[in-house]
């Protein structure tokens, strides 16, 4: 059961949470219990639709303990796992409504009531909390919309004094924006000192199909369709704020940039790409320094500058550098595992995890080889024993992001 202020967040926290768990095989379902706001219902209508989440409400009925009884009735009925009622905002002076929560809590009996506050009201937050503590007896705890200017650090002071652990943040309006609160990694993000950890978790939660660039960063490759395809994953990554905050020193050079204008500069980007032959693409990029009127072709088809081909091909040229880097501490490794061919495979391992942790890396994946997280931690790896250091990698993507003269005139133009 939901609980909160009005304007919290609860109603879209409530769809967000519901798709968390079922992403996760959980058979969830969702409850509107708000009788008093005008659209509550469908608002949850709509979210709940679009994430394939099923529903239950009411527009006759105005009891909302009766509502919130009859939709937990029907989802139990139905063998559903989880179940989440969504209750209207209240303020902690509004005695009568405050009642109705506990009304309702006590017609469905919940095995969880969670608080949803919203990180913006700072310091306010504790006695709005106690208030709803001594009401509801929440055991839990989401804090929203904490990809405002507010970061949240006042709430989450204030909440302390409650005691009660917060479970979630809320990170943005998209339905997947809802992470687990994580203490240590919250405050590197406050501090602009990145999560790479979160980043790692968003980017295997979305099952990117990165086969083929792995397989050539590994190899020491990196063609100017891998830099295409790492473009256009970016992309679907969402905003690109939400991922500056996650990269180490990225999130002071997004800083006077908005996603608007970082999404348009990665799309011109792609549009260069996506005007390059075959030929191309699969090439590191040598052969426009032999032709350099193929450069003009490019620029003339994807409706850029010449110079905005030049910035993406100097791009590609660093991130080929990486992979040479990265691919030449592969090929030692695995030398190392064939000359201990007949040894003890756990032995092995630890070889394989000792030489790995050297090189800044992580664990190992199936097979011997690196895992997604491994080579996103050698990629970020503090700079000794062969690891690559990403303030210098995100110094070179500031080329990337800031464009180099192009601008975002000219347009897309006839492409062709």
């Amino acid at each position: 059961m939901f609980v909160g202020l009005q304007g919290a967040g609860k109603t879209t926290t409530c769809t967000k949470l519901a798709r968390h768990y079922q992403s996760r095989g959980f058979r969830v379902g969702l409850v509107c219990a708000d009788t008093f706001r005008a659209g509550a219902f469908d608002q949850l209508k709509q979210n709940a639709t679009k994430a394939k989440i099923p529903y239950y409400g009411s527009l006759t009925e105005t009891d909302p303990a009766v509502v919130a009884r009859d939709g937990v009735d029907k989802f139990k009925k139905e063998r559903f796992e989880i179940i989440i009622v969504d209750t209207s905002g209240r303020h902690r002076q509004e005695s009568a409504l405050f009642q109705e929560m506990m009304d309702i809590q006590t017609a469905i009996k919940p095995d969880e009531t969670i608080m949803v506050l919203d990180s913006s009201i700072g310091q306010q937050a504790e006695a709005q909390a106690k208030a709803f503590k001594e009401a509801a007896d929440f055991g839990a705890i989401i804090i929203t919309k904490t990809d405002g200017h507010a970061a949240g650090g006042g709430a989450i002071s204030a909440v302390a004094a409650t005691r009660t652990p917060i479970v979630f943040i809320g990170t943005g309006e998209h339905m997947l924006d809802l992470e687990r609160f994580d203490p240590p990694r919250f405050i590197n993000k406050l501090l602009g000192m990145g999560d790479m950890a979160g980043l790692v978790e968003h980017v295997q939660s979305l099952k990117l199909d990165q086969k083929d660039t792995i397989k050539h960063i590994t190899e020491g490759i990196f063609t100017i369709r891998d830099l295409r395809d790492q473009l256009q994953n970016i992309m679907k990554m969402g905003p690109l704020s939400k991922m500056a905050g996650m990269i180490p020193g990225m999130s002071g050079m997004m800083a006077n940039m908005d996603d608007e204008e970082g999404s348009l500069k990665l799309k011109r980007m792609i549009y260069i790409c996506d005007s390059m032959t075959d030929k191309e693409l699969d090439s590191d990029g040598k052969i426009f320094i032999d032709q350099p009127t193929r450069m003009t072709r490019v620029a003339r088809g994807s409706g850029t500058t010449v110079r905005e081909v030049e910035d993406l091909l100097t791009q590609q040229r660093m991130m080929a550098g990486m992979a040479k880097k990265m691919g030449g501490n592969m090929k030692n490794m695995q030398k190392a595992q064939q000359a201990m061919g007949g040894g003890n495979k756990a032995q092995q391992l630890a070889a394989m995890q000792k030489r790995l942790q050297s090189m800044g890396g992580g664990g190992v994946g199936a097979g011997g080889m690196p895992d997604l997280g491994s080579l996103m931690k050698m990629m970020g790896g503090g700079g000794g024993g062969g690891g690559l250091d990403m303030n210098a990698m995100m110094k070179q993507m500031g080329g990337m992001f800031g464009g180099g003269g192009g601008g975002a005139g000219g347009g897309r133009g006839g492409r062709r």
